[in-house]
């Protein structure tokens, strides 16, 4: 059921790539590759794709996209991806599957970040179902760790894992973020950390909900809504 939801969020997503598009960015996660098999049926719309994991470029590749390195190009129009968790402030916790990084990096350079969730997703405040994954060197484990949980949270070592550049994944649980633009600031300060899975201070500029009664609810970003919308949709 929760597939279907995701599809039918997916299917509104591709209305938002132009015919000539040109650059776009992709993330992770399984709706996203879903969404990479519909982005094959409309493949003439699109010059080419930045993605933010290895396996996603893989399917990709299966459709014989343009794959562009984030250093080589000047220009991201839309950025899709999902999240693990996300508020109604369109502020989200992603990075799930590691890619968190690239993730972060690629929503940064975007005019426009959509995301595309099933209502399971939606949260009052963030941290209250999913783990919030930091990505850090590993000789910073024991210090980092000693200072998150001073925040109350408990920290887990996520076991036999290497992220997309070859650091270690820190999950951190029983963290009420009720601000979450401090806390991702707060946690990106600690030396050692890559970065924090919060995608606070660059939230969501479009929100696609696939509902349990099979239609699609989209939200806008109030700042996007006012300054950008007509201009790059």
């Amino acid at each position: 059921m929760l597939n279907k939801l995701k599809t039918n969020a997916s299917k509104i997503a591709l209305e938002y790539i132009k015919k000539n598009q040109n650059i776009i960015g992709i993330g992770s996660g399984t709706t996203i590759i879903n969404f990479i098999n519909m982005l094959g049926h409309i493949k003439k719309n699109i010059k080419g794709i930045v993605a933010a994991s290895e396996l996603s470029i893989k399917f990709l590749k299966k459709y014989n996209f343009n794959i562009y390195e984030i250093n080589h190009i000047n220009d991201i129009n839309i950025y899709f991806d999902s999240a693990d968790e996300i508020n109604n402030n369109m502020q989200m916790i992603k990075g799930g599957g590691g890619a968190l990084t690239n993730e972060k990096i690629i929503a940064n350079f975007a005019k426009i970040f959509i995301c595309i969730v099933d209502q399971s997703k939606i949260v009052n405040y963030l941290g209250a179902k999913h783990p919030l994954p930091i990505e850090i060197i590993p000789q910073a484990q024991a210090y980092i760790t000693r200072i998150i949980q001073k925040l109350g949270a408990k920290v887990k070592y996520r076991s036999n894992f290497i992220t997309e550049h070859g650091n270690i994944i820190l999950d951190i649980y029983n963290l009420q973020i009720l601000d979450p633009i401090k806390i991702e600031k707060y946690i990106n300060n600690i030396p050692g950390v890559i970065t924090v899975g919060l995608f606070a201070k660059r939230p969501a500029d479009i929100l696609l909900i696939g509902e349990k009664n099979l239609s699609v609810t989209i939200k806008y970003n109030n700042t996007f809504y006012n300054n950008y919308l007509y201009k790059y949709i």
